[in-house]
C-alpha cells in the first residue's frame, strides 16, 4: 500500500466517524423534540396519538377536580375555541389555578384525554409561553371570522 492509498483510506474512515457520529447526534435529538399543540390543533386531529407533545392554553374556569387519592387531578385547557381534557397525577405548581395559561407535557389516548407528565404554570401575571399566546391569538381571531361570516344576519336598515 502506497502513501496515497494510505491517505484516502484514512479520509474515508475519518468520514465513516464524522458520519455515524452525526447521524447519532441526528436520532437523539429527533428523538427528545417535543412539539406544541393547541387544542384547536388536538380537536382537528394534528396532535399524535400516543407521543409526547405539549399542549398549552388557559385552564377552563370551572373544570380543576381533584381525586380522592389527593394527587390525580383532572381539568380542561383551552383556547376559547376548543377544550382538551387533561389528567395529571402529582404535585401541581404553585401558580396552577382555574383562569391562568398553562403548558401541560404529556401524551394523547386514543379517547382524547391528554395524559400529562408534567405541568407548567405561568410565572407572572403578564407572561405566556410564546406559542400559548399565538394559540390564543389565532382562536380568537378564528371566532371573530365566524361571528362576522355566520353569525346573526344584519338588521335591514345596516
Amino acid at each position: 500500500m502506497d502513501s496515497r492509498t494510505k491517505k484516502f483510506a484514512l479520509i474515508g474512515a475519518a468520514v465513516v466517524v464524522v458520519g455515524a457520529g452525526v447521524a447519532m447526534a441526528l436520532q437523539a435529538f429527533s428523538e427528545n423534540l417535543v412539539f406544541f399543540f393547541s387544542p384547536t390543533q388536538v380537536a382537528a386531529k394534528e396532535a399524535p396519538v400516543g407521543k409526547t407533545f405539549r399542549l398549552g392554553g388557559v385552564v377552563e374556569k370551572g373544570s380543576v377536580e381533584r381525586e380522592s387519592d389527593g394527587v390525580t387531578v383532572t381539568f380542561r385547557i383551552t383556547d376559547t375555541a376548543e377544550t382538551v381534557p387533561v389528567q395529571y397525577t402529582g404535585i401541581l405548581p404553585d401558580l396552577f389555578s382555574e383562569g391562568q395559561g398553562v403548558v401541560a407535557q404529556g401524551k394523547l389516548d386514543e379517547k382524547g384525554l391528554f395524559v400529562a407528565s408534567e405541568v407548567l404554570a405561568k410565572h407572572d401575571e403578564n407572561y405566556m409561553p410564546p406559542e400559548a399566546a399565538e394559540a390564543l391569538e389565532a382562536a380568537h381571531k378564528a371566532g371573530v371570522e365566524k361571528a362576522k361570516h355566520g353569525g346573526a344576519a344584519q338588521p335591514n336598515g345596516a
